[in-house]
């Protein structure tokens, strides 16, 4: 029962438990998101100005919130 939360919930432990320091990355690719979320293939994108315009205004916004998330996270560092 240590493991759950005041909520009930269990808690994720992301520690190694073999101890064997192997670290998993994740890339993103925020491009493959955007072409994935709007259906859009990359043929779409060089041909169409309607789907370039597309891609650059949810690209835009995906800069804006990745940015906004870095923002904050470096104020709570600032600010504990």
């Amino acid at each position: 029962m240590s493991n759950l939360s005041a909520l009930g919930v269990p808690r994720v432990q992301l520690r190694d438990r073999l101890g064997n320091g192997i670290e998993l990355v994740l890339v993103q690719r925020p491009l493959d998101r955007i072409l994935a979320h709007t259906g859009y293939s990359i043929d779409d994108v060089v041909d169409n100005p309607i789907a370039k315009h597309a891609m650059i205004g949810y690209y835009k916004l995906f800069r804006q919130v990745q940015r906004g998330c870095e923002i904050v996270d470096l104020e709570r560092q600032w600010n504990p």
